[in-house]
């Protein structure tokens, strides 16, 4: 590995454990920022594949299933939200 892949994935994990808090508490970004963001690093996942950095490529594609899982959780936060505010009426 050079260090220009182990700085990539360095700079990926730092963004994953970035998340973390997000995931774990009740506050979420927007969905579409999720979806965006999760994008964007399913996008720089598969350059790096295409470049043979192969670590950098994995730390990516997790950065990319972090911003889905938080996608995942908003959207299922707005439907709880819209089926509770359906009930108060």
């Amino acid at each position: 590995m050079h260090w220009q892949e182990a700085l990539l994935t360095l700079g990926q994990i730092v963004f994953i454990v970035a998340l973390l808090p997000s995931v774990f508490s009740s506050d979420k970004p927007e969905i579409w920022t999720s979806i965006i963001t999760g994008t964007v690093a399913l996008s720089i996942a598969v350059t790096y594949v295409t470049m043979q950095m192969p670590v950098a490529a994995v730390s990516a594609f997790f950065n990319f299933i972090f911003w889905s899982i938080l996608a995942l959780q908003k959207s299922r936060q707005n439907k709880n939200r819209a089926r509770l505010k359906a009930k108060t009426f």
